[in-house]
């Protein structure tokens, strides 16, 4: 991921109030509202779990922790999640500082994380984190197209992201999004997706509307 040290400057797109764009759920049939946030925030996964993706706020800091320390040494890529509760406080610090971050939060809490930092920067880069209890369930898919729909409704013109070779399933998913490889490198493989392509308008479309 980057290191930014510049001034943090907020998008000011993505302030909707998940809560107030619906109130069931599976909402396949829905054509969206005017408070509807990018990407609609309701998303059931493949076995059948209700889950809210939203905006990340300080009151999400514990669960992502928690979420965090479940962590194993294999289960860790490029050296993150941070090893250690001090390590994690201070990296989930910087990223709340840096990034938009948004979460999946389910029946049992915090499950998922994805960040774009930093969030003034033109190419900001994306970092996406699933808690290994909830792997197959299709929510690092749904959080990329969270951050993608974030990113182009912001107006950035591409996302970026670096991923490890052997991680050939978050390879398979960033490439079924768009993602095209910049730089290949020993231990590591740089990919991007401009944000003026189908990926990122299609992923702005409500439910009803959607070819996915």
């Amino acid at each position: 991921m980057t290191d930014p040290d510049d001034t943090h400057d907020p998008d000011a797109a993505s302030g909707s109030d998940p809560e107030a764009a619906c109130s069931y759920w599976a909402p396949d049939d829905c054509e969206g509202t005017p408070h509807c946030p990018p990407r609609c925030p309701r998303f059931v996964d493949k076995h059948g779990t209700p889950w809210t993706i939203r905006e990340a706020t300080d009151a999400d800091r514990d669960g992502l922790v928690e979420m965090y320390e479940t962590f194993t040494s294999t289960e860790r890529a490029q050296g993150l999640p941070p090893v250690n509760d001090r390590q994690i406080h201070t990296w989930l610090d910087r990223l709340f500082d840096r990034g938009l971050n948004v979460v999946a939060h389910g029946p049992d809490g915090i499950a998922g994380h994805a960040v774009y930092t930093p969030t003034y920067a033109a190419d900001p880069e994306l970092a996406v984190f699933v808690g290994p209890a909830y792997h197959g369930r299709g929510l690092g898919t749904e959080l990329c197209k969270q951050i993608i729909a974030l990113g182009a409704a912001n107006g950035r013109e591409a996302i970026e992201l670096t991923v490890e070779p052997s991680n050939s399933v978050a390879c398979d998913i960033y490439r079924r999004l768009g993602f095209e490889v910049v730089e290949r490198k020993a231990r590591e493989i740089e990919m991007r997706l401009p944000l003026s392509t189908a990926t990122a308008i299609e992923v702005q479309h409500p439910p009803a509307l959607r070819a996915e």
